[in-house]
């Protein structure tokens, strides 16, 4: 009876300290993006439109640009997960995962963009990449939010 006890106290410890820690470090990250994206708010454009009608006469040529970021989950939420996908649902846990990798990318490419002397991003596009070997059919998975991100940097009229 103490060892079913003790094992009952583990797994609880194991699960509130994975969920805690979990938590926190997401929780941290998204205060880091949201400290970014107040600094750059309203001295960067950024626009999904194909076309860019600010363009700048006699600026800087327009460039490319590329980010890539990767976030990977934490092992108590990849086990809640195949709970999910045994039963069914959405799996709300990584909606997060695939939102801070969105961001992430978008401050990269911006934080590029502008120490290269651009201030306006266009055509922004998101593609989502299987870093993980998730199509493998391996059974012990890690999930990862594997965003790569493109767009075009402009010199343009911002006001």
């Amino acid at each position: 009876m103490d060892t079913i006890i003790q094992i009952l106290i583990f797994l609880f410890l194991i699960g509130f300290c994975g969920l805690a820690c979990g938590r926190t470090l997401e929780k941290r990250h998204y205060r880091y993006i949201e400290q970014r994206e107040r600094q750059n708010q309203g001295k960067f454009l950024v626009t999904q439109l194909k076309s860019f009608p600010a363009l700048r006469p006699g600026g800087k040529a327009p460039k490319v640009m590329m980010s890539e970021v990767v976030i990977g989950s934490d092992y108590l939420k990849t086990w809640f997960s195949q709970w999910r996908n045994l039963f069914g649902g959405e799996m709300k846990s990584f909606r997060t995962l695939q939102d801070r990798a969105k961001r992430e990318a978008l401050l990269r490419m911006s934080e590029q963009a502008q120490s290269e002397g651009y201030n306006a991003l266009g055509n922004v596009r998101f593609s989502g990449a299987d870093v993980g070997g998730n199509t493998s059919g391996r059974k012990n998975k890690l999930h990862f939010a594997a965003i790569i991100a493109t767009a075009t940097a402009y010199d343009a009229n911002v006001s």
